[in-house]
């Protein structure tokens, strides 16, 4: 018989028969014991919260309106000029393709959540929302029109950008 030890553990072994004993040394604490932290907390800052890397531009005076539009549709020009054929299905569009069509035709981005987009038309009011199987757009009763109800409809992401694009604008 023979026995090693590693780490706590000693195992003995005999002819093909392998046991296992785990001891605890007599010091160490059987539960682990919660120490104050290294560091003290810091202050929360407001920089740390609301940093964001992302780059907005928006124009100071009406002077500048145009230029502050011209330079602020530079990048969505360039995902607009790679959205694939209209006839590909909308899974093969990237995300930001995506959204630079949804602002070409008319839609603005929901400041509360990412995924809704918004637009008004003027026979309709609709809420897009990108979930992750499918496309849905509401069509809303408090917009111009006469609606009785919300109108919903939910369209899959294998359809075609043309399709999708009739099918929302066509509305309710």
């Amino acid at each position: 018989m023979s026995t090693i030890s590693a780490s706590n553990k000693f195992f003995s072994t005999t002819e093909s028969t392998f046991s296992s004993i785990t001891t605890t040394p007599p010091n160490f604490p059987k539960f682990p014991t919660f120490h104050p932290p290294l560091f003290p907390k810091f202050p929360p800052s407001p920089h740390l919260i609301t940093h964001s890397s992302r780059k907005t531009l928006t124009p100071l005076s009406s002077k500048s309106s145009e230029e502050g539009e011209e330079l602020s549709a530079e990048p969505e020009d360039e995902w607009l000029n790679k959205l694939p054929d209209k006839k590909k299905p909308l899974y093969a569009h990237s995300l930001p393709c995506i959204e630079a069509w949804l602002k070409s035709l008319g839609f603005y981005q929901s400041k509360e959540d990412r995924a809704i987009w918004l637009v008004e038309k003027p026979e309709w009011h609709a809420q897009l929302s990108l979930d992750v199987t499918d496309l849905y757009i509401r069509y809303l009763k408090s917009g111009p029109g006469n609606l009785e109800k919300d109108v919903e409809r939910r369209f899959s992401y294998a359809l075609s950008r043309e399709d999708i694009e009739n099918a929302v604008l066509g509305g309710p």
